[in-house]
């Protein structure tokens, strides 16, 4: 049995594998991408001025999330791979963060090269908070979903420990395997925190079976090369994604959708749309959950990265939330602070991306009042025609966001930078 003493996402191994990445985007064929790929996305954008100034930090955590999964593609030698962290030190070396493709400010994200013609075993250890979702999804190469895990319901010995087992054979018997196929190509885990303040991601760590490597692993040169092809990859998903979205007419807000593709996972339902407002207007959102014990409500730019999420409350979720009497949820989106609780602070921006997540409907699926709704509202009418919202202080206010900050740290023990 193995002992977790150490934080579950902060391992030495993901420190290892971040300087390592650090040092790889210094590579020459890296910083030639670099500035290849960032002129390409912004020649095609036609981003607005105030999207144009939040490129350059949205972009560098996007490439340097390119950087830290090309390098683990493994299949003979994988490791686990946290991604979409915040920027954070490391031996005195400052870290950039890792967010792409709209991220969920509420999951640990981690990704596990496998092959079809491995056998693998997965290794880890739950929590005393068990969160309310968890997912062990294999992909195919296209981010296509060969098959699930539910990380919620897997069995766990009585000291929280578990193991995971992937190969292409039927389970036999084994709890918690995972058959893979010939397309078989990484896991992506989704450790979601609906309690920032009590859930705790899964240790994690994974073992290949059978004998030693028949292959060399890659050189610096090679991997540059991997690294400049999926900084590529990522610009070109997000800049399609983003594009989807702002074809949709703004403040239009009412489509529900499930999807196991292109990184979509099978379990969630979504709910997407953007705003656009003018000065002095705010967007109002009246949520249904449908009966999900979880859903978030995150803001995002143009780019694919989420807005701030720690000092600011640039996502909301369930847990964070104040419900209507009704058992709904109404939000308010607005650069500015209105007073009211369910506030989604924008961090200045008028116009952006929002994308709710529900999941764990039970055996039944979704409620039909599974839904969201968004209208514009000017800011000087918010209480009178939104009369249920409760008031919130300034004092309240600042109590909320140091809350909020303490509650992630506990996910990023290294602190912010």
């Amino acid at each position: 049995m193995t002992e977790y003493t150490a934080d579950p996402v902060a391992t030495a191994s993901q420190h290892e594998q971040e300087l390592a990445a650090l040092e790889l985007v210094e590579h020459p064929t890296v910083t030639a991408a670099y500035r290849s790929v960032a002129e390409t996305w912004l020649s095609r954008a036609k981003a607005s001025e105030a999207m144009r100034a939040r490129f350059d930090a949205a972009f560098a955590e996007v490439m340097f999330s390119a950087a830290m999964w090309s390098s683990n593609q493994d299949v003979l030698r994988p490791k686990v791979t946290c991604i979409t962290r915040l920027a954070h030190p490391v031996a005195d070396r400052r870290i950039p963060g890792s967010r792409w493709g709209i991220d969920n400010p509420d999951s640990v994200y981690r990704v596990i090269p496998i092959s079809g013609e491995e056998r693998y075993e997965i290794h880890g250890r739950v929590g005393a908070h068990r969160m309310t979702e968890n997912y062990f999804t294999l992909w195919d190469a296209n981010m296509g979903t060969v098959a699930v895990l539910d990380g919620r319901r897997m069995d766990v010995e009585s000291d929280g420990s578990f193991t995971v087992t992937v190969d292409a054979d039927p389970p036999g018997g084994r709890p918690n395997h995972v058959q893979s196929t010939p397309a078989a190509h990484e896991f992506y885990i989704r450790d979601v925190l609906l309690n920032w303040d009590r859930d705790d991601p899964n240790h994690l760590t994974v073992q290949r079976l059978g004998g030693a490597p028949v292959t060399r692993a890659r050189s610096l040169d090679e991997q540059a090369e991997a690294t400049a092809a999926m900084m590529a990859h990522f610009a070109n998903f997000t800049g399609k994604l983003s594009h989807g979205v702002y074809k949709m007419p703004p403040n239009d807000f009412n489509l529900a959708w499930s999807a196991d593709k292109v990184g979509a996972m099978r379990n969630q339902v979504y709910v997407m749309g953007r705003f656009d407002l003018g000065p002095g207007e705010c967007f109002v959102v009246d949520v249904g959950d449908g009966g999900a014990e979880y859903f978030t409500v995150p803001l995002s730019n143009v780019w694919g990265t989420t807005l701030d999420i720690v000092d600011r409350t640039g996502s909301l979720n369930k847990s964070q939330s104040v419900p209507n009497d009704d058992g709904t949820y109404t939000y308010v989106i607005s650069p500015c602070d209105p007073g009211v609780a369910n506030w989604i602070d924008s961090d200045g921006l008028t116009e952006g991306i929002l994308t709710l997540r529900m999941a764990e409907f039970g055996g039944e699926g979704p409620a039909d009042d599974l839904g969201a709704r968004g209208r514009v509202v000017s800011l000087d009418r918010l209480e009178t025609d939104v009369p249920t919202l409760r008031r919130v202080s300034e004092s309240e206010r600042a109590t909320e966001l140091a809350d909020r900050r303490a509650a992630y740290l506990r996910r990023l023990p290294e602190g912010t930078i």
